[in-house]
């Protein structure tokens, strides 16, 4: 289980994810009020191995993507891009993960 943080953490060991950013945008169609939601994700592995990072960057896209609501009927769920680099300053491998989804109230 990979930790997921709201905000990248100061001393935090990898692997673990950062909430990088959560745009919310109205979406309001066919009389339903509703939002675009853009998702940006940092997944960072514990070396310098963008193998490692994206192994963790499937398995979140592979959550994400199945995701659930008992309070909202979320209409898209769509993988846009996974970017990878190695951090100079930590040489730890990230992939930087977006994901776009539509909800509406169920």
């Amino acid at each position: 289980d990979t930790p997921i943080f709201d905000a990248p953490p100061r001393d935090a060991v990898a692997p673990y994810i950062a909430i990088a950013r959560h745009d919310l945008r109205p979406r309001d169609g066919d009389g339903a009020p509703g939002h675009e939601h853009f998702l940006l994700l940092h997944v960072w592995a514990a070396q310098a191995s963008r193998k490692a990072a994206l192994a963790i960057a499937d398995e979140v896209i592979a959550l994400a993507l199945a995701l659930d609501s008992e309070t909202l009927a979320i209409t898209l769920r769509r993988h846009d891009r996974t970017d990878t680099a190695i951090d100079n300053a930590t040489g730890r491998a990230r992939a930087a993960i977006a994901l776009t989804f539509f909800s509406e109230p169920s």
